[in-house]
């Protein structure tokens, strides 16, 4: 089992290349050892010039060629976002085949890939329609909150629709098992409801009592340690006071307000249930800054720790 962690660069006129070589640089030699970058030489040492660094970055990276390289910083390119996709693809190719334990994404533009062509919702469906899988949850992961999301890039209309009992119940197993594999024996997990007060038995809306509690009925019968649902509006403070060690949110605000609040530069991006492990900051491109060299790295830190427990974890079951 492989224990090197695959980096891909992201958008190239983003900041991924920035936070990649900044991160890359802070490693220890057995870690910097076990890290591949996915992406192009000639943007990665642009990159490093803009930071002021000197480390020679040829050894650690899988170059993969995007013409015209390096493109402007903060522009909106289809070229760009051509090649975000290609490293990502190389990057799913090689973990599939084992050479790589898990891939870490920096940050992709959704307009400059879909500019491309390439028709996703952002790397969570990508990743989903590159393995082939059926299904795959965005976790978000900080050291006192922890969320899953039952929907994420639609409208707030289709995340109601897309909340079924089925679904939520796909959830929070998806969770519970996430959760068991990085070491909780029983994780003690809590729903949020998808209306104000969980609808207060129908006044507000009949979604809760119809689609959300027979789920967390369901979960509990099947042993799960789940709660809910909780309304929305106390359940994050409840978890991040040490109540819960997960929530369920029903869409993707609900569950990404709480979790940039309290940790906007630590929180990790986890895709669960992928053939595949993968971990990712939790921002964007941030084009307003790329190229001057002041991005914030933490957050990669971050995601790339959880990789390697991920892959610590995957070699210690093996």
């Amino acid at each position: 089992m492989s224990r090197i962690i695959g980096i891909t660069m992201g958008d190239p006129c983003g900041v991924g290349p920035e936070i990649s070589v900044r991160a890359l640089t802070d490693m220890s030699g057995d870690d910097r050892a076990a890290t591949r970058i996915y992406g192009n030489l000639a943007t990665l040492n642009a990159a490093r010039e803009a930071l002021g660094l000197s480390i020679d970055l040829e050894p650690y990276v899988v170059d993969i060629e995007v013409e015209g390289a390096p493109l402007p910083w903060g522009s909106l390119s289809p070229v760009a976002g051509d090649a975000a996709f290609r490293f990502i693809e190389k990057a799913v190719r090689d973990a599939e085949a084992g050479a790589i334990g898990c891939i870490v994404t920096a940050p992709i533009n959704k307009e400059a890939l879909n500019l491309a062509g390439h028709h996703y919702d952002g790397h969570t469906g990508m990743l989903r329609s590159l393995t082939g899988s059926k299904a795959a949850y965005m976790l978000l992961a900080s050291e006192r909150l922890k969320v899953i999301h039952v929907s994420t890039h639609v409208s707030l209309q289709e995340a109601i629709r897309r909340a079924t009992t089925e679904r939520v119940l796909a959830t929070i197993r998806a969770g519970n098992d996430h959760l068991n594999r990085i070491g909780f024996d029983r994780p003690r997990i809590a729903v949020a409801g998808i209306n104000p007060h969980c609808g207060e038995n129908g006044l507000f809306g009949t979604e809760d009592d119809d689609q959300i509690a027979p789920a967390v009925a369901a979960a509990r019968a099947e042993g799960i340690d789940v709660s809910g649902p909780i309304s929305a509006d106390t359940v994050f403070y409840r978890a991040y006071s040490g109540a819960f060690d997960l929530v369920v949110a029903q869409y993707h605000d609900q569950g990404h307000i709480p979790i940039k609040l309290v940790a906007f530069d630590t929180a990790v991006n986890v895709s669960v249930e992928l053939p595949i492990d993968r971990t990712s900051v939790d921002h964007g491109t941030a084009f307003d800054i790329a190229g001057k060299g002041i991005a914030n790295h933490g957050n990669m830190n971050s995601a790339i720790a959880y990789a390697r427990k991920l892959v610590a974890g995957k070699a210690t079951r093996g």
